[in-house]
């Protein structure tokens, strides 16, 4: 029998990831179990603790660990669940697994998967470093910041390289444990587990959930006001030059400092900054995507619609009919 561990972090942590987790493996167990006519369960499933003490959540909650860490000698698949609230405390509160889940990896091949903030536990040990990741999109910026040898893929719900794996953000991991069950028990039980639970399978993209407010924590006062008037004045035809010799910077030490502050180029910025105030029109308003597209500054239509499903994934109708609500029931 195979084995998973899902991790059971102290501190703050986000609950749903592990009950969820062990919820849909146990049910995807009972299935492939019944299908194949076996025995016993394809994997057994542990809840992992560093010791094996309950651990309690949100004053409410508790979860008692089925095996410490010490006790799990080999696993085949590791789940690092969410952690949340102050996260360097709580990447601090949970280093013991670092060396556990390296050693996992390195002596037994174990394959790693992360679920939504669980990522940055999961790049403390190195393994994700020259790798592709996904996380939360409210991590993006401080995961940038903590972690620039891993790649970060924003817009990814599900990330997979060489079996480590990583998940975007809150509940779309029930869809990532989908994509685990598929590769562990086969695709007929994702389906299945699909169906039983109503949760929607092969959704990977998280762009359109990810709300852009412009990364303002940094320490260059003029950037931080050239931001502000990028936002105050998006429906205008903005030029990149004169913003610099607003601010009496030169064109090139601006785009340098622009970059390193704000991870964008000033053209993303201002690209992202239209786009954001595009989406909350189309969202509230009973505006044509045309009008909208104007409103935001832009005059040229294929431009405007290919800019925008760069940053949402969806174009303008598509997205106004999916989040406007008198779109929706019209």
């Amino acid at each position: 029998m195979r084995h998973i561990s899902i991790l059971v972090p102290v501190g703050d942590a986000i609950i749903d990831t592990i009950i969820g987790s062990y919820n849909l493996l146990m049910m995807a167990n009972a299935y492939y179990k019944g299908i194949k006519k076996l025995k016993e369960n394809r994997f057994k499933i542990d809840l992992v603790g560093l010791n094996l003490e309950s651990v309690q959540y949100n004053d409410f909650f508790q979860v008692i660990p089925t095996k410490a860490i010490n006790e799990i000698f080999k696993t085949d698949l590791i789940i690092v669940t969410a952690i949340s609230g102050n996260l360097k405390k709580e990447i601090e509160n949970n280093k013991s697994f670092i060396p556990w889940i390296k050693q996992q990896r390195i002596e037994n091949d174990a394959e790693i998967a992360s679920l939504c903030k669980g990522a940055l536990l999961l790049a403390e040990t190195g393994l994700l470093n020259g790798k592709s990741c996904a996380t939360h999109w409210t991590t993006h910026e401080l995961f940038r910041q903590r972690y620039p040898q891993v790649k970060l893929v924003p817009e990814n719900i599900i990330s997979e390289d060489n079996g480590i794996y990583s998940s975007g953000g809150a509940y779309s991991f029930l869809n990532f444990l989908l994509y685990l069950i598929e590769k562990y028990y086969g695709r007929e039980t994702a389906i299945w587990c699909s169906k039983v639970s109503e949760i929607e399978l092969d959704r990977i993209d998280q762009r359109h959930f990810i709300i852009f407010n412009g990364q303002k924590k940094h320490n260059d006062p003029a950037i931080r006001e050239a931001q502000i008037f990028i936002e105050n004045n998006y429906e205008e035809k903005l030029n990149i030059d004169q913003i610099a010799d607003m601010f009496s910077i030169s064109s090139r030490n601006f785009l340098r400092r622009f970059k390193k502050a704000t991870s964008n180029t000033p053209s993303e910025y201002i690209q992202r900054v239209k786009i954001e105030a595009a989406k909350k029109k189309l969202e509230s308003s009973v505006l044509t995507v045309n009008e909208v597209m104007y409103r935001v500054g832009y005059n040229d239509e294929k431009a405007f619609r290919n800019t925008f499903r760069k940053y949402t994934g969806l174009s303008p109708l598509v997205y106004r009919s999916k989040y406007n609500r008198e779109m929706a029931l019209s």
